[in-house]
């Protein structure tokens, strides 16, 4: 079951998929963006320039969250051999490094009014930078490589050295002195500083960047399917 999969069959469905998920895309963008920019309030201290959170930490969930899921597809193609798990990986890139890019100008942007400054080489600021140039080197591998065994192997190494800066980047504040703020919400203890007023608007503008994640992903994957099956291949 791991060791091969039929492009035919998955391409049936994950055709068909696009649309939905841009429809609900839009739906849960407009609420979320409603919320976001005219009902949740001003921060006391930050005013309206608080609303860059809504931006800022959902791309920066999903950057961590995609580079995580990376990784564990690079194990399972070492493990199962299992090609189709390096071509989803292929396809879920794209989408995370371009969320880490918002992650880093809208933390840049945010960075300007509060720090006062645009660029600050802080711990967390840093990793995450590091964590771009990773996803720049995966995807760059997959364009220099032409053998697809080689590529798959640079690729999943990539990946998984890759990964070891993710918790670098969720503890960095804490194991540091940085400027960069504590986690404000903590997953694990279901604790959060921030108020319901501007939680639900933070909530449903990740699920709207989710959405969006799963469309990149999506049309890549799409394309790749076809590629295979031009090739005449039933299997891979």
């Amino acid at each position: 079951m791991f060791k091969s999969f039929e492009p035919n069959k998955i391409f049936a469905i994950t055709s068909k998929a696009p649309k939905y998920v841009l429809l609900l895309f839009i739906i849960i963008l407009t609420i979320g963006l409603t919320e976001a920019l005219v009902l949740s309030p001003e921060d006391y201290k930050q005013s309206d320039v608080v609303r860059i959170m809504y931006v800022h930490v959902p791309a920066a969930w999903i950057s961590l969250g995609i580079f995580s899921s990376l990784a564990l597809l690079s194990v399972g193609s070492f493990v199962f051999k299992n090609k189709n798990f390096a071509l989803i990986g292929k396809s879920l890139a794209p989408s995370g490094f371009v969320f880490n890019i918002i992650a880093l100008v809208t933390g840049s942007i945010w960075g300007k009014p509060t720090w006062g400054t645009w660029w600050v080489w802080d711990a967390r600021i840093t990793s995450m930078l590091i964590l771009a140039l990773f996803y720049g080197i995966y995807l760059l591998a997959w364009r220099i490589y032409e053998n697809k065994e080689q590529v798959i192997k640079v690729t999943s190494l990539i990946a998984i050295l890759g990964v070891i800066n993710v918790p670098i980047i969720k503890f960095s504040v804490d194991w540091w002195n940085t400027l960069h703020q504590p986690a404000s919400i903590n997953i694990l203890s279901m604790n959060t500083a921030i108020h319901a007023s501007m939680l639900i608007p933070l909530g449903i503008m990740t699920a709207a960047f989710v959405l969006f994640s799963l469309l990149i992903f999506l049309m890549k994957y799409n394309t790749e399917l076809i590629k295979v099956k031009n090739k005449g291949l039933d299997r891979l």
